[in-house]
């Protein structure tokens, strides 16, 4: 029997979405492969090419996937052009123009290791992962501590069915992931002072969330590489370097684990950094973000307009600072 899914009160109309027609004026095999105006600017080399066209090919009938209609937002979509060529991924530099250098990224093979406290530890490819997993399209915001916000069209599974697959522990009460660490083609990779790989977590009642999702995709096409490729977490309550990118490693903890820039500046990136308008940044206020491509700025939302959806989930927690 197929899930029911409870409209969400933030649900809106299908024409407030951006016609889908937008994204994909670009010619056709660039757009399956997620990488249009980068390949089109002639970013990409042959070699580099080549591979991508074989990583993508690989899981490119899994695209589109049905949309689930019940995420939605309120906001048209960014347009692929401005989210694909603004993105933070500092194991390849710590400025917003990383999609070039990005494409340097081996995504095939790709093994993601499952381990910690769990019945049986076990390596699996992303492409076994994605087959059996199921893929649907939401639409979801993404909020940038940096206090700027973005909507993607994400494609993937929710977190909770790669729980389901990992038969954690009952003694689990954490989920620690960490990214590929490979300084030979991701040149951030090489400064030391930073604590490589990138790390994150959540607790695993975040992670039972129906909001909490494993990304494969965007634009109705396999991921690209300056998003995250293979496979991201979206968390779109969260501050976005939450949402941690191209993951090799899921480990089920009890111990808390300590998120990369938690480690480099606990005093500005918590373990929780949820969306808060009334906690400024250290350095900066919340209390607005600038949207992509329009420049608007509009008033932050709490949990970034899904309270209504998480705000339970930190019951009990009024003493912890829920950004910091």
């Amino acid at each position: 029997m197929p899930a029911i899914h409870r409209r969400p009160r933030w649900a809106v109309a299908e024409s407030m979405a951006t016609p889908e027609s937008v994204f994909a004026s670009r010619r056709a095999v660039l757009a399956g492969l997620g990488l249009g105006a980068i390949a089109g600017a002639g970013f990409l080399p042959e070699t580099a090419r080549a591979e991508t066209e074989d990583a993508a090919a690989r899981t490119a009938s899994l695209y589109p996937a049905q949309r689930n209609d019940a995420y939605r937002i309120e906001r048209p979509l960014t347009p692929e052009e401005v989210s694909s060529t603004y993105n933070n991924f500092y194991e390849f530099g710590s400025h917003k123009q990383i999609a070039r250098a990005a494409q340097a990224l081996v995504t095939h093979p790709w093994d993601i290791e499952i381990d910690g406290l769990v019945e049986e530890p076990t390596t699996i490819a992303f492409d076994d992962l994605a087959k059996r997993m199921p893929l649907e399209e939401r639409l979801y915001r993404h909020r940038c501590v940096e206090a700027w916000s973005m909507t993607v069209p994400w494609t993937g599974f929710p977190l909770s069915a790669l729980v389901a697959l990992a038969r954690p522990l009952s003694s689990a009460r954490y989920i620690r992931f960490e990214t590929f660490n490979d300084p030979g083609i991701a040149g951030g990779q090489k400064q030391v002072w930073y604590p490589w790989p990138y790390v994150e977590g959540v607790t695993m009642d975040e992670a039972a969330n129906d909001l909490a999702f494993m990304v494969t995709g965007a634009y109705g096409k396999p991921l690209a590489r300056q998003f995250g490729a293979p496979l991201r977490l979206a968390l779109p309550w969260k501050y976005g370097f939450k949402s941690i990118k191209s993951i090799r490693r899921i480990s089920f903890t009890e111990e808390r684990p300590v998120s990369f820039w938690e480690e480099i500046a606990a005093s500005e990136y918590g373990f929780w950094a949820n969306v808060n308008p009334d906690v400024p940044h250290p350095r900066w206020s919340q209390a607005e973000e600038r949207v992509l491509h329009t420049g608007e700025r509009v008033p932050t939302q709490l949990f970034n307009g899904y309270a209504e959806e998480v705000a339970g989930l930190y019951s009990g927690l009024e003493g912890e600072p829920l950004y910091r």
